[in-house]
Parts: C-alpha cells; sequence; structure tokens
C-alpha cells in the first residue's frame, strides 16, 4: 500500500469540533482527498458503535455504555430532553432574577406565587401537584409515540416557526445537542454556586465578581475551594 504524503494544506476550515479534507498526494502520483473526522480528543479512535451519523457525535464514550444499539438509542434522547431542559432552566433562572430580583431558589418557597405579576390562586403544595401530572400525561404521550425521529423531533404544533422543514435541520440539531450541553453543565455551576455563595442568586454573584474580579472568584471562597 503506497505510503500517502500531504502534498497541500487543508482545504476546508473548519473550527476545532468540525471534520477537516485534506488534500493528499500518493507516491505513486495519483491525488486523492482524504476526510479527517472530527474527535472529541485529536489523534483518538473513536469507538466502532459511534460511527458520526448522530449530531455532535465525536466518539466519546470511555466506558463503552453506548455498545448496544437500544441503549444507544435511550441515551440519544435522554441527553436531548435534558438538554431541553437544562437550557429553559439556565434562561429561567437568569430571567427570574434579572426581571423580579427574586432568585430561582427563593421562587419555589415564597409565601404567595405569582406568574408574570399576577398572584396564583393556588397555594404552593397544589402547584406542585398540578405540575407534576401535567408533566406526566406529557410524558407519557411522549412515550407512546413509536416513531423514534418523531419522539426527538415530533414538528407539527412543537414547531411552529417550521425550522424542521428548512434545509439546515441537521445543522439546527447540532447546534442544539451543543447548546445543550454547556447549558447542562452551567445549571450545574449554578447549582455548586448557589452552595457556595449562601444560596445567593447567578446573576447576584456575578455582578459581585464583575465589580470586584481579583477578590471575589472561587479561588477565594472556602466552599469552592476546600482547606483553603
Amino acid at each position: 500500500m503506497a505510503a500517502l504524503t500531504i502534498s497541500a494544506p487543508i482545504v476546508a476550515r473548519a473550527g476545532s469540533f468540525a471534520g477537516r479534507k485534506l488534500a493528499t498526494n500518493a507516491t505513486n502520483g495519483t491525488v486523492g482527498k482524504v476526510s479527517a473526522r472530527a474527535v472529541w480528543m485529536p489523534g483518538s479512535t473513536p469507538p466502532a458503535h459511534l460511527t458520526g451519523t448522530l449530531p455532535c457525535d465525536y466518539g466519546f464514550d470511555p466506558l463503552g455504555l453506548g455498545k448496544e444499539p437500544a441503549n444507544l438509542a435511550r441515551f440519544q434522547e435522554a441527553e436531548i430532553i435534558h438538554s431541553r431542559w437544562a437550557m429553559l432552566g439556565v434562561a429561567g433562572a437568569a430571567g427570574q432574577e434579572a426581571i423580579t430580583g427574586v432568585t430561582w431558589i427563593e421562587a419555589p418557597v415564597q409565601d404567595s406565587q405569582t406568574y408574570l405579576g399576577a398572584e396564583s390562586p393556588f397555594p404552593l403544595p397544589v402547584v406542585v401537584a398540578i405540575e407534576v401530572f401535567v408533566m406526566a400525561f406529557v410524558e407519557q404521550q411522549r412515550s407512546n409515540e413509536k416513531d423514534p425521529a418523531k419522539r426527538l423531533y415530533p414538528g407539527g404544533a412543537f414547531d411552529p416557526a417550521g425550522f424542521s422543514k428548512g434545509a439546515d435541520f441537521e445543522t439546527l440539531k447540532k447546534k442544539e445537542i451543543a447548546n445543550g450541553r454547556v447549558a447542562m453543565l452551567a445549571f450545574a455551576g449554578l447549582i455548586g454556586q448557589a452552595q457556595a455563595t449562601n444560596l445567593e442568586g447567578p446573576l447576584s454573584a456575578l455582578g459581585r465578581h464583575v465589580a470586584d474580579p481579583w477578590h471575589v472568584n472561587a479561588a477565594v471562597n472556602a466552599a469552592a475551594v476546600p482547606y483553603l
């Protein structure tokens, strides 16, 4: 098998997590193109069950949890659903504090529950019961869908702007997962920040950090850095 030597620069620019196409020239004079698949760690070999067909699949499965096709499909669905909730959660936590001044931690335990300034006629236990019932019904309806694609991307009333019908739908899938992964990390960060700052809201904590970044940061917080 003839050895290949790169004779031209990368022909398509790409980001850190995008595949790159390399123009190559074999020693026997033939010219070809090789596609270098994007992986989570440069030079690593993705496992056989991650073929790159799933959105934002960069071959990351060090524990081999997705070897079974059924498990891989379940993990894909769980990641997408958790991503969507995390994006809503991060936006809601910041929006709640910015609009009302009440943090996302304090809001659920207020003496009276309000929505957009209107007081709820139900006490907190009743509100929680209604939410549990509604979510259980919605999840049951989603679980009844036998088409795996529709379980993840139902379209219809859940896509009023018609994004799923556009030519860039596959790109939007990747953007959703990429942003969702960041949002899951961000919400975990909100929880950790609240614990480290005595249940302070994220915007308040960010404001204190911006005002005095050298003295208000994780490195000087005993809860964030134990044994400091």
